[in-house]
C-alpha cells in the first residue's frame, strides 16, 4: 500500500466488498442469502392505478370463460379425433400408425383441456379473492357512512362469494395483509445494509447485530405504520382543532422556471414592492406549466414564498385556480415559521396546523373564492395541507398533485388524484404504503421508484425526500408514455387556454 492510498478500515461502504481478514459486508455469508432473495432494486419507475388490489374481476372472469370455451372447442376436436381413429383402426394394414399417433395426439389434447380447466378455475378463484377485497372497501365506506341498507346488500354478496369459493375470504386477507407489511421492501433492505456497513467497522458481530438490528426495526417501524393506517385519510377525515393567528404576506413572484417577477398578485390589495404589472408580453400559455416536471418545480423552496397561486380567466367566464404548496422549510418546533415540525406533526395527527390556515389565507388573498375550481401540486408537508383541502376544503379539487406525502387521501371520485412517492424516502413510508383501493377519478395512479438504491452514508440526509429528486422523478412520468398521464397534461394543456393569468406569492409568520 502506498503512502497515498486510503486505508478501507476508514471507508464506510455498506455495499463493498471488504478485503480485511474476518469482516463481513452486507452482500457476503447470510446478508448475502437474503440479499439474493431481495435484490437490489434498478430504480425503474413503475406506474399503476393504486391499491393493493388494482385487479379488474371482470376481466379475470371473462378471461376464464375464454379457457373453459377454449376446452369445450378442444372437446369437439377430439371427438372428430376419436372417429377418425376407428376409421383407421378399421383398416389395420394401412392405418395401424396413424390410429397409434391419433391416440397420442388425444391423450395430449386431453390434457391440455384439464390444464385449461384448471386456469379457468384458479382464475375464478382469484376474482372471488379480490372480489372480496373490494366488498371489504365498500364496507368499510358504508359502515363510515351509516348506511345500514347498503352494509346488508354488501355483506349479502360478500356471504355469497364466500360460500361459492370458500377459499376467497383467506385470498382476501393474504392480499390486504400482505400490501400492509410487504410494500416497505425497499426501506427495510437498504436499512439492513446500512446496519450492516456501520457495524462491520467494529467487527463481524457488530455488523450481524447491526444489520439485524436496524433492518428489524425498521420492519416493525413500518409494519405497524401499514396495519395501523395512520396515514391513510379516509374521504371523511376532517382537521380539529383551531390555528392561528398568522401573517400572510404578498411576495413578488417567481416567472416560471426562473426568479424574475412575472405579473402582480391579484386580489391581494397593492402589488409587492419590486412585482411587475400584469403584462401581455406573458400570455397564459406561458405561464401554464407544460408538464408535471414543470409544475413541480413551482413549488415554493427557499425563498420566502410558501404558497404560489396562478388564477387562470377562461373564456367562459370561470376561473381555474393552480395552488402549489411548500414543504417543511424548519425543524424546529414552534416560532415564527409556520412550515415546521410542530405542523407536520398536527397535520399527521389531524389538527389545524398554522400552515394549513395560512395556505388558506393565501388562497383568499389570491381571490380564490369558495365553490371555484383549484388544482393542488404540492410537496411533503404541503402534500398533507392539499390533501386536507381536498378532502374539507370550501374549493372545488379538480386535480391533487403528490410528492413525498406523509399521507394518502382518498379524494373521491371528483378528484384526479397523482402520486409520485419514493419507496426509500422515510417521509413517503408514513404513508402506510397507501389505500388498498384505488382512490380518485378514473385516471388517477401513483408512480413511484427507488431513488437511490445504494446505501451509502449520506442516506441520513434523507437524499430520497429532496424537492429535486421528485422533480427528477416527476420527469420521468411525463416521459414514460403511459397514457395515464396524459390526464395530467389534460389539465396543464386546458390552462394554457386561458384569456388571462395572475400570479401571486406568500410568505407567513406565526402572529
Amino acid at each position: 500500500m502506498t503512502a497515498d492510498a486510503p486505508d478501507p478500515q476508514h471507508v464506510f461502504d455498506p455495499g463493498a466488498e471488504l478485503s480485511q481478514p474476518g469482516r463481513q459486508s452486507a452482500d457476503e455469508g447470510v446478508f448475502g442469502t437474503l440479499n439474493d432473495l431481495a435484490p437490489d432494486s434498478d430504480g425503474a419507475l413503475q406506474i399503476r392505478s393504486g391499491g393493493a388490489v388494482a385487479v379488474d374481476t371482470w376481466t379475470l372472469r371473462e378471461t376464464a370463460d375464454r379457457f373453459v370455451g377454449a376446452r369445450l372447442e378442444l372437446d369437439g376436436i377430439r371427438m372428430r379425433l376419436g372417429s377418425l381413429q376407428n376409421m383407421l383402426l378399421a383398416e389395420r394394414r394401412y392405418g395401424w400408425d396413424a390410429a397409434s399417433a391419433a391416440s397420442v395426439l388425444s391423450a395430449g389434447l386431453r390434457d391440455v383441456q384439464d390444464e385449461a380447466q384448471a386456469i379457468a378455475e384458479a382464475l375464478r378463484g382469484a376474482a372471488a379473492g379480490y372480489e372480496v377485497v373490494e366488498l371489504d372497501v365498500q364496507l368499510r365506506a358504508a359502515q363510515a357512512a351509516g348506511d345500514p341498507v347498503l352494509i346488508g346488500m354488501l355483506e349479502s354478496r360478500r356471504a355469497a362469494v364466500i360460500a361459492e369459493y370458500p377459499d376467497a375470504a383467506a385470498q382476501a386477507f393474504s392480499a390486504q395483509h400482505g400490501f400492509a407489511t410487504e410494500w416497505q421492501h425497499e426501506l427495510v433492505r437498504q436499512a439492513t445494509r446500512w446496519g450492516v456497513g456501520v457495524g462491520d467497522e467494529f467487527g463481524p458481530q457488530a455488523a450481524v447485530i447491526g444489520g439485524a438490528g436496524l433492518g428489524a426495526l425498521t420492519f416493525a417501524g413500518t409494519a405497524f405504520l401499514g396495519l395501523a393506517g395512520t396515514g391513510r385519510l379516509s374521504r371523511e377525515a376532517r382537521l380539529s382543532g383551531s390555528a392561528g393567528p398568522v401573517t400572510v404576506t404578498a411576495v413578488a413572484p417567481a416567472a416560471p422556471g426562473g426568479s424574475i417577477p412575472s405579473v402582480a398578485p391579484g386580489g391581494a390589495g397593492a402589488p409587492a414592492v419590486g412585482v411587475a404589472p400584469p403584462s401581455s408580453s406573458r400570455p397564459p400559455a406561458t405561464v401554464a406549466p407544460q408538464s408535471l416536471a414543470a409544475a413541480a418545480a413551482r413549488i415554493p423552496g427557499d425563498g420566502a414564498a410558501r404558497v404560489r397561486v396562478e388564477r387562470y380567466a377562461m373564456a367562459d367566464g370561470t376561473t381555474k385556480s393552480v395552488v402549489y404548496i411548500a414543504g417543511m422549510q424548519s425543524g424546529a418546533i414552534g416560532g415564527d415559521e409556520p412550515w415546521d415540525n410542530l405542523s407536520n406533526a398536527e397535520l399527521y395527527a389531524g389538527k389545524t396546523s398554522d400552515s394549513y390556515a395560512a395556505t388558506e389565507a393565501a388562497l383568499a388573498a389570491a381571490g380564490v373564492e369558495p365553490g371555484d375550481e383549484v388544482h393542488v401540486v404540492a410537496f411533503s408537508q404541503g402534500a398533507m395541507i392539499g390533501a386536507h383541502l381536498a378532502l374539507e376544503g370550501d374549493f372545488d379539487v379538480q386535480t391533487l398533485v403528490s410528492l413525498g406525502s406523509p399521507v394518502d387521501a382518498d379524494v373521491g371520485s371528483g378528484t384526479l388524484s397523482v402520486v409520485v412517492r419514493h419507496s426509500d424516502d422515510p417521509v413517503a413510508a408514513l404513508a402506510g404504503g397507501g389505500h388498498g383501493e384505488t382512490v380518485g377519478s378514473a385516471g388517477s395512479f401513483v408512480a413511484e421508484r427507488v431513488y437511490d438504491p445504494d446505501s451509502d452514508p449520506d442516506d441520513v440526509l434523507w437524499p430520497a425526500h429532496r424537492l429535486t429528486a421528485y422533480t427528477e422523478t416527476a420527469e420521468l412520468v411525463d416521459s414514460s408514455g403511459d397514457p395515464r398521464v396524459a390526464g395530467v397534461h389534460d389539465v396543464f394543456a386546458e390552462l394554457a387556454q386561458a384569456e388571462s393569468v395572475e400570479v401571486s406569492e406568500y410568505a407567513a409568520v406565526r402572529g
